[in-house]
């Protein structure tokens, strides 16, 4: 009766021990079948060429807002806004009576300089010439008349500085254009007291026989270069039409504020076809001088901390920190310690961490 039962235990007990290995080799395999199978491509270098759409702005060739120089009433406009102006031509007229008077009373204190100087002068050159006769010119005479005419020769030369600098600003009563151009803006009236208080000029005048295009590149466009000097724009009020600029000068340093730098095209403007003030849409075609590495926008992780790449490497996760360049349709320009053949992952993620275990499956990505 016994020996029955001591057979049933020992058949519970290896049934229990064959469970428990079937259970632990099922875990085994399990956990190999966890490792993920990822998609990856071989990293290579491409020619990074594209065309950008860039806001831009039309501004003159040259642009001066017109002051006046001392106080007085306006007495004559010889221009207003629109008419065609040319270098020197006078613009307005302004009338301050105590400038007047000032120059005439120093006009007359040169004059007065002038004769005292003249007398002095003409005294000096007798007694010179009577010096030379042995005895009949004292020394000191002589020397007092050499020095009333070097002292009227000074008053006479100060005379002449003042007389210039109030010649000067009785000039400042007539204003004049500083370049050829067309007047934008005009801000006063006849009778009107101006001076150098006033916070707006009298005139604005512009120079659009030659407009510059003004672009703000952002910085991962400014160290690639344009396919061409030459650059095709449109305006809003004539979005059909296209007009062409050539690349003139690049500012060459970036604005903190937004990160951008300017690059000047120049547009011959005949016949006054556009204005300054305009916003224009320019494109440009960027170009890399040497092969950069391309890769698609997904295999870039961008997070708070970092940007980086997730590579393969004996079938561990290895992540690398990159920098982007220039987006390409759907792939992004990249920068970082790699190198062409490393194996990349198409769909990175940063819950992917350094050192998973990954197999590979191999994916071509076009270029």
């Amino acid at each position: 009766m016994k020996a029955p039962g001591i057979s049933v235990l020992t058949v519970i007990t290896f049934s229990i021990l064959i469970a428990g290995c079937s259970q632990g080799n099922t875990k085994k395999g399990a956990g190999e079948s966890n490792i993920d199978s990822v998609a990856v491509f071989s990293l290579k270098k491409g020619q990074v060429n594209k065309e950008v759409i860039f806001p831009a702005e039309l501004t003159p060739m040259d642009r001066a807002e017109i002051f006046a120089k001392v106080s007085g009433y306006i007495n004559e406009f010889k221009v207003d806004i629109g008419d065609h102006v040319n270098k020197g031509e006078v613009l307005a007229l302004l009338d301050a009576p105590e400038v007047i008077s000032t120059y005439a009373q120093v006009y007359s204190d040169e004059q007065t300089a002038i004769s005292k100087y003249q007398t002095s002068l003409d005294t000096y050159k007798r007694i010179l010439k009577a010096s030379k006769i042995s005895g009949t010119i004292a020394a000191e005479e002589m020397e007092k008349s050499k020095n009333l005419m070097l002292s009227d020769s000074s008053a006479l030369e100060a005379a002449k500085s003042k007389l210039n600098a109030n010649a000067q600003l009785k000039d400042y009563l007539t204003i004049r254009s500083p370049f050829n151009g067309i007047i934008t803006q005009r801000n006063f009236d006849r009778g009107t007291l101006v001076g150098v208080t006033n916070s707006k000029p009298l005139l604005i005048v512009e120079n659009i026989a030659e407009l510059r295009l003004r672009i703000p590149v952002p910085e991962a466009y400014t160290m690639a270069i344009p396919d061409t000097s030459v650059i095709h724009f449109t305006v809003d009020a004539q979005p059909g039409k296209i007009y062409t600029a050539i690349l003139s000068r690049k500012s060459g340093s970036v604005n903190l504020g937004n990160r951008t730098e300017t690059w000047e095209y120049i547009y011959q403007n005949q016949d006054n076809q556009l204005k300054s003030g305009m916003f224009a849409t320019a494109s440009i075609r960027f170009t890399r001088k040497d092969l950069s590495f391309l890769v698609p926008e997904s295999a870039v992780v961008t997070n708070l901390e970092k940007r980086f790449v997730i590579r393969l490497k004996d079938n561990k996760a290895e992540l690398v920190d990159v920098k982007n360049g220039i987006s390409q349709n759907d792939k992004v320009e990249i920068f970082g310690m790699l190198s062409e053949g490393d194996i990349l992952l198409v769909r990175a993620t940063d819950e992917i961490k350094s050192g998973t275990k990954l197999i590979a499956k191999m994916k071509i990505i076009s270029r």
